[in-house]
């Protein structure tokens, strides 16, 4: 069982002609609520590749819907809290030109407490995955808890903030990185390509894995002086919200089920193939069969 430590933020999405000018009052044409979060994005992409994955996390008591749709798709979610707090949101307007504005409350995804988080991983076996990203608070805390549980940490550090400098990373085993994430860690311009920013990290990080997602440009995998990489595919995108976790979640039910590292890097490529080809975000993101369909029209 893999125990991910994430967010669920609900997308309040708007279309407009426009984004909207200060003292402005501008009537949307269309409204939708979607499922969103870094976290319970990879909890559901990971349960749509056949993962087994328990999510750890915090869901206003209004919302329940949101807890039923992981569950649904496969997600254990046992310890999915709802809470009388306001959950975590987004609004989100869209213009006619495809441009975004973007605000996002964290709501009860920045509620818990050291004491919730030691009754959580102490609910882990040692050595299983534990996966985190950076849209939760107290990850110093959980961090420690997992190296005394002997937990196998993988971490996304997205959205990237100073505070992930100051987290001890050299405790995770793997680490979900892409350009901007990567140049962050280590220093280096956005503009870098890839084998620096793969320097970077391994001279920072020599104990950590990595995979470093690069969008059209493909993707790797490193450990220590070994590297794999995965051609980007063929596709013309849509929308890539939620390319990144999706890729995620596949590759940690691939790792999940044995597959070598380049099975595991085909595997979240293909499914991240298939989901910037759609809008959305929970809703984007395909199911196994799709992604092994895609897979076999693909090599053909």
């Amino acid at each position: 069982m893999l125990h991910n430590f994430g967010s669920i933020n609900l997308d309040h999405v708007y279309r407009v002609p426009h984004l909207v000018h200060p003292g402005e009052t501008l009537a949307s044409r269309a409204y939708q609520v979607g499922l969103g979060g870094k976290g319970a994005n990879q909890s559901l992409a990971m349960a749509l590749a056949g993962g087994q994955v328990s999510h750890w996390g915090r869901l206003g008591r209004q919302d329940a819907w949101a807890r039923e749709r992981l569950a649904d798709a496969g997600v254990n979610v046992a310890h999915l809290a709802l809470v009388d707090e306001p959950s975590g949101h987004a609004i989100i307007q869209v213009d006619d030109s495809g441009e975004n504005a973007i605000i996002l409350f964290s709501g009860a995804n920045r509620g818990f407490t050291p004491s919730a988080l030691a009754e959580l991983v102490a609910l882990a076996r040692p050595g299983e995955w534990l996966l985190a990203q950076n849209e939760c608070n107290a990850l110093p805390e959980l961090f420690a808890s997992a190296r005394e549980r002997s937990l196998n940490i993988a971490f996304n550090p997205a959205p990237m903030t100073k505070d992930v400098a100051r987290l001890p990373l050299e405790t995770c085993q793997l680490l979900f990185v892409n350009r901007v994430e990567a140049a962050g860690l280590v220093g280096l311009p956005e503009s870098s390509g890839a084998e620096a920013l793969l320097a970077g990290l391994r001279q920072r990080l020599p104990e950590t894995d990595t995979v470093l997602t690069l969008g059209g440009a493909g993707a790797w995998y490193q450990s220590g002086d070994e590297q794999c990489y995965q051609p980007a595919l063929p596709v013309k995108p849509v929308d890539t919200t939620a390319a990144g976790d999706t890729f995620i979640g596949y590759f940690m039910a691939a790792l999940q089920e044995g597959k070598t590292v380049a099975g595991c890097l085909g595997l979240a490529a293909h499914a991240a193939a298939l989901c910037v080809q759609q809008f959305g975000a929970a809703e984007s993101i395909p199911l196994r069969a799709d992604v092994e369909h895609a897979m076999s029209q693909f090599h053909a």
